[in-house]
């Protein structure tokens, strides 16, 4: 018998093939984790728990979700990696059975002004077909019911290099979808020419009022002083009709000016690529402001805000066009899908049905396809993203989600609870980094890590069952039975915010009375119009100060001490304290090391190989001139200031030499918000969701203003946290502020002085206040979905 083909040699290959049950790292070093070692089971559902910067992040998808995308992307031809983004390999020892893995995290969706709910989720290609194939009058192939997709018509001659070569007459036409006027956007933009510049003065004499541009600059005031095509020197009012036109519309020109070569653009153009095509939330606050004074948005008077040509709005099936199709909201186009009877394009309808079921599972049946994808909430992007993975059929695949439950209310997270096991019982591997203890207790598996937040986190607390993590002395475990008791007695308002026919979205004409000088917490389903009812509809004048969602956006230069204002006055101290400019204290100014020119690191780019980053050798990673770091303040160059965290650096500017009050009061609310462990120099880039969101609110908090309105602040919040920021709520409420929460945390709920809970369901199905009064009235008489879940919260 030949070797290797016996029945003992059969058992053992089998024994072999299923001794691989496990994903075993050894040795993780990303961020902040010690060597953490662990065993995680494959095909079932382990969630990673543990405080906010304890590393839950760093080992799930910076090392084992990292290392198995970069490992695939190796399988494809350096061609091909060249078009992929280019990971380097974690900082770990050992990782053995790993599977391919797909991270569906929180990142926002494009927020490109041409990307929707149904491009991103492949439901408008479906679409296009359809009517390419069904629609009357045919208007031609799927293109031309797309909005990205311009009519192109040419004629002319080309050389066709065949042969002697010759000459031939060519007509090309391809028909597109996209409406001329908007060009796709479904908006067009109106510019206030008076935010541009004072037309009773002359350009010489400081007319351009746009923020940034100086008169001496060459390639702002100056291009247009000197140009030759105006007068500098004459009120913009008494221009000539040619001289206004060349001043706002002039198409680019190439001029001279003092023998530098520049190109003259028209005003309107100009700004238009400088400040419109830029997206708002990366612009300086300044830049913002001027932006949101000078542009006003409209929808498209051609269109109607559908941003699609006439000819594709006029074919329709069953007297339903594409546009109103995309209009609908998803789970009555599902309806309307599932109606068609037309043999000839079946499969298609099966797919694109089965397609617009998925929303609904998912909760987002409210949502419509036209919806743009920038607008979408943190959870909503991820459960868009989960639609592509419900009905697939591949299995032993590694799923790693953030926070699936973010934005959920908890009404809707028995049904992602359901999703995630489905997924597992297909035969999946599902790692999930949670905090909501009804997700904690589905897990197969759990793996807790702390016990602190950043230097004080990074190792493994406990690993082993639910029941196993409620009776260890974790801290995920003492608190996973935390309950907040109702008040027993609620603030009295100091007045009402009336607002009255609120119709924002899917409002039903809503009327309500806001009480000012409470905790009010607006609750409600997913989709039932909270946001719509808060930041829609509450004026945002003089005194409101509202922190939504909308991402923190920085580069690896950015840290917490630039984004939060903090660097301006801990610059000018040290500048005063040694007699020099404050600019030698920036790291992306004077200061810079020249090495690497302030980034501490020295990057290089190996194509389609990861890149290499190491310390500089010149300032050893501190980012600063030597010359710079011999300058003190309480005995600390800045370099050692930065690397201080939040909490060593309020006692540090609190007294003595570098007393500093304006540095104090913006680390007292970095501390306010749980950010203490967080050191002032830390890239952005590294910083969890649940991090970079109260890093925003810590910013917002030294806003003045009198009502605060605070969109899921408890997003990324681990239990222990719950309690701070409610103490934090609390104290802004007796300093006299009006706080307004949108919130599904039913701690927040119970907490509350005055909720307004609106629904009943989502969409079309909600958009109505269904109850208003103190959480007390609401659990004595539970005639809401929140009012059944706070009850069962309460007397749990």
């Amino acid at each position: 018998m030949a070797a290797g083909t016996g029945p003992e040699s059969g058992s053992a290959g089998r024994r072999a093939a299923g001794s691989h049950d496990l994903i075993r790292v050894r040795g993780a070093r990303e961020n902040n984790l010690k060597d953490v070692s662990v065993d995680l089971p494959k095909r079932q559902l382990t969630v990673f728990t543990g405080v906010s910067g304890s590393g839950k992040s760093s080992l799930v998808f910076g090392t084992v979700a990292a290392e198995s995308q970069r490992l695939i992307n190796e399988t494809y031809s350096a061609f091909v990696q060249g078009f992929l983004p280019t990971l380097a390999r974690p900082e770990v020892d050992v990782l053995d059975g790993l599977t391919t893995a797909i991270v569906v995290d929180q990142q926002r969706l494009g927020g490109d002004v041409r990307s929707t709910v149904g491009t991103v989720t492949d439901a408008n290609a479906m679409l296009r077909i359809l009517f390419s194939r069904l629609g009357q009058p045919h208007v031609g192939p799927p293109a031309a019911f797309s909005f990205n997709v311009p009519s192109v018509r040419a004629s002319g001659a080309i050389t066709v290099e065949r042969g002697g070569g010759r000459t031939v007459r060519q007509t090309f036409t391809r028909t597109g979808g996209m409406c001329p006027r908007c060009e796709g956007r479904g908006t067009v933009s109106d510019l206030d020419l008076a935010q541009l510049f004072d037309d009773s003065l002359s350009i010489a004499e400081g007319a351009i009022t746009i923020p940034g541009w100086k008169a001496d600059s060459f390639w702002t005031v100056r291009v247009y002083a000197e140009s030759g095509f105006l007068d500098p020197h004459k009120p913009i009012r008494e221009f000539t009709a040619q001289e206004r036109h060349d001043f706002l519309h002039k198409e680019p020109t190439r001029v001279k000016v003092e023998g530098v070569n520049l190109t003259y653009e028209g005003l309107i153009p100009k700004v238009q690529k400088s400040f419109l095509a830029k997206d708002r939330e990366a612009m300086q606050p300044h830049i913002r402001a001027f932006v949101d004074r000078a542009v006003t948005f409209t929808a498209c008077p051609e269109c109607g805000g559908t941003r699609l040509s006439e000819a594709a709005r006029a074919s329709r099936i069953g007297g339903v066009s594409i546009a109103d199709a995309c209009a609908m909201q998803v789970s009555d186009l599902a309806e309307w899908v599932r109606g068609l009877d037309e043999p000839s394009v079946a499969p298609l309808l099966d797919k694109l049905h089965q397609t617009l079921a998925s929303f609904g599972e998912i909760g987002l049946g409210y949502l419509s396809l036209d919806r743009p994808s920038g607008t979408l909430s943190g959870g909503e992007a991820q459960r868009v993203k989960m639609l592509r993975h419900l009905g697939s059929p591949l299995t032993d695949v590694t799923y790693v989600f953030d926070e699936p439950t973010t934005g959920l209310h908890p009404h809707d997270v028995r049904r992602m609870n359901d999703l995630l096991l489905r997924l597992r019982d297909k035969g999946n591997t599902v790692l999930v980094v949670e905090h909501k203890p009804d997700t904690i207790a589905i897990a197969d598996h759990v793996v807790d890590l702390g016990p602190g937040a950043g230097a004080a986190g990074g190792a493994v607390c406990f690993e082993g069952t639910v029941a196993g993590l409620r009776a260890s002395d974790t801290v995920t475990g003492r608190h996973l039975a935390d309950r907040v008791a109702l008040k027993q007695t609620v603030r009295a308002p100091t007045g009402r915010l009336p607002i009255r026919g609120a119709s924002t979205h899917n409002l039903r004409d809503v009327d309500v009375d806001i009480p000012l000088g409470v905790l009010v917490v607006v609750t409600g389903v997913a989709g039932s119009g909270k946001s719509s009812l808060v930041h829609g509809s509450i004026p945002a004048g003089a005194g409101v100060v509202s922190v939504d969602q909308g991402p923190i956006r920085g580069s690896r230069r950015s840290n917490p001490a630039t984004y939060t204002g903090l660097l301006d006055p801990v610059r000018k101290a040290f500048a005063k304290a040694n007699g020099v400019k404050p600019a030698l204290f920036s790291a992306n100014s004077e200061g810079a090391c020249p090495g690497c020119n302030g980034a501490g690191v020295v990057y290089v780019d190996l194509a389609v190989m990861a890149g290499v980053a190491t310390v500089c050798e010149e300032c050893e990673g501190r980012r600063f001139e030597a010359s710079v770091l011999e300058y003190r303040l309480g005995g600390r160059d800045i370099a050692e200031v930065l690397a201080m965290p939040v909490t060593e650096a309020r006692e540090f500017f609190a007294d003595g030499e570098a007393r500093t009050p304006a540095a104090k009061a913006i680390l007292d609310r970095l501390a306010d918000v749980g950010l203490g462990y967080l050191t002032l120099g830390q890239p952005l880039s590294t910083l969890s969701g649940g991090e970079r969101q109260r890093l925003r609110l810590a910013t917002h908090l030294g806003t003045r203003g009198g009502v605060y309105v605070l969109d899921e602040p408890t997003a990324g919040l681990h239990l222990a946290d719950i309690g701070q920021l409610l103490g934090l709520l609390d104290r802004l409420v007796d300093a006299g502020k009006s706080v307004i929460v949108v919130e599904h945390h039913l701690a927040v709920v119970a907490h509350a002085d005055w909720i307004v809970d609106l629904g009943p369901g989502a969409g079309h199905d909600g958009g109505r206040i269904v109850f208003e009064g103190t959480p007390a009235d609401l659990v004595a008489a539970p005639s809401t979905l929140t009012g059944e879940h706070l009850a069962a919260y309460v007397g749990g």
